[in-house]
C-alpha cells in the first residue's frame, strides 16, 4: 500500500467518523435539547471516544453549528432545485408544488433548529453565522424570482424579488412553528402550499 493510499483511507475514515458523530448528535440533541447534552453523551451515542470527537470538533458548539449548516444547506439546495426547473418563465403554482413536496419538514430537525435559534439569540457570533445562512437561502429564492422578471409578475405588495423571498422564508418559519406543536406533517405541507400560492400569485393560482 502506498503512502497516498494510506492518506486516502485515513481521510475516508475521518469523514465517516465525523458523519457518524453528526448523526448521533442530531438524535441526542433532538431528544434532550442542546443545553442538556454533553460531549460524553454524543460520543456514547456514536460509539466513539472523546479523542475521536476532538479530532473533528473543538467544542460542542462547533459540532452543533456543523449540524445546523448541513441541514440548512440541504434545505437551500432543495428550494433552489425546485425553483430552477422552469425556463425563463416561472410557473409559480408548479414551483410551489415542487417546493412543498420536497422541502424538509422533520420535527426532530425543527427541535434542533429551534434550540439553535435560542442559542444564537444569546450569542452575537452565532447569530451572525445563522443570519448568514438564512441570507443565503433568501438570496437563492430571490435570485430565481429576479431571473423570472419580465416573464412572471409578482404581486406588487411584495415589492421586489427580495421582498418576495423574505415572505417565502417567513411563511416557512410560521408553518414549521405550528408543526412543532401539532406534529402534523401533511397539514404543514398543505398549509405551506396555500400560503406560498397566496403570497406569490393573485390568490387564484395565477401570477398577478
Amino acid at each position: 500500500m502506498t503512502a497516498q493510499d494510506t492518506v486516502r483511507r485515513v481521510t475516508k475514515r475521518r469523514a465517516r467518523t465525523r458523519a457518524n458523530l453528526l448523526d448521533a448528535a442530531f438524535a441526542v440533541f433532538a431528544a434532550k435539547g442542546f443545553g442538556r447534552v454533553s460531549i460524553e453523551e454524543v460520543c456514547e451515542a456514536a460509539g466513539y471516544s472523546r479523542g475521536a470527537f476532538y479530532s473533528n470538533f473543538a467544542t460542542l458548539d462547533e459540532l452543533f453549528f456543523a449540524l445546523y449548516r448541513e441541514r440548512a444547506d440541504l434545505i437551500a439546495a432543495q428550494v433552489a432545485d425546485a425553483l430552477g426547473q422552469d425556463g425563463p418563465d416561472l410557473d409559480v403554482p408548479a414551483s410551489v408544488d415542487r417546493v412543498t413536496e420536497v422541502l424538509l419538514l422533520d420535527v426532530d430537525w425543527l427541535l434542533v433548529k429551534t434550540d439553535f435559534l435560542v442559542h444564537a439569540a444569546r450569542d452575537p457570533a452565532v447569530a451572525h453565522a445563522l443570519l448568514d445562512h438564512r441570507t443565503r437561502l433568501r438570496e437563492a429564492i430571490a435570485d430565481r424570482l429576479f431571473r423570472a422578471r419580465g416573464h412572471t409578475e409578482l404581486p406588487a405588495v411584495l415589492g421586489d424579488a427580495d421582498g418576495a423571498a423574505r415572505a417565502v422564508v417567513a411563511a416557512y418559519d410560521g408553518v414549521t412553528t405550528q408543526l412543532l406543536l401539532d406534529r402534523n406533517v401533511d397539514a404543514a405541507r398543505s398549509w405551506l402550499k396555500q400560503l406560498l400560492t397566496a403570497l406569490l400569485t393573485d390568490g387564484s393560482g395565477t401570477t398577478a
